[in-house]
């Protein structure tokens, strides 16, 4: 456990303040892909009844929290707010899109979501150790504690 928190502080003292123009752009990225997914999920539910996975609750039940985390998690982590608990959340999706689903035979497809995939897993994993910023809500919160702190001291 320590090791994460070594992470976290390094990770909060060493954050340029233009990478966070990189984790908006991942939390819009996030809630594209989930609106997207939503409007094709037809294709999702023909995908997994050709793969043989489960009965079609637990389908239902794999699509709409894919869905929910890619929508809730993208404009929290847009916003600054539970970043490295969202990109937990959201590795392993993205993690089975590039190796289980985008990459078997589609490399070399045009337009293929292999490419999209990867780079926005890489991301994930950059703003897991990396955090919030300061153009974030968290950001925000924890400067107006620190004021009211040292008013309270004063």
């Amino acid at each position: 456990m320590e090791i994460v928190s070594k992470i976290q502080e390094w990770g909060d003292r060493n954050h340029p303040q233009w990478v966070d123009y990189f984790r908006i752009a991942l939390g819009i990225t996030l809630i594209w892909k989930g609106v997207a997914f939503a409007m094709n999920l037809h294709a999702f539910t023909d995908l997994m009844d050709n793969a043989g996975l489960g009965t079609a609750v637990s389908i239902s039940l794999i699509a709409h929290t894919i869905i929910a985390l890619h929508i809730i998690g993208g404009l929290l982590i847009a916003l600054g707010s539970n970043t490295r608990l969202f990109c937990l959340l959201n590795i392993p999706i993205l993690f089975t899109a590039v190796f289980f689903v985008n990459m078997p035979g589609h490399i070399m497809r045009p337009y293929s979501e292999l490419w999209l995939s990867a780079t926005v897993l890489i991301a994930l994993f950059c703003f897991l150790i990396e955090g919030d910023g300061k153009l974030s809500i968290e950001y925000k919160k924890s400067q107006q504690i620190i004021e009211q702190n040292n008013t309270s001291q004063i």
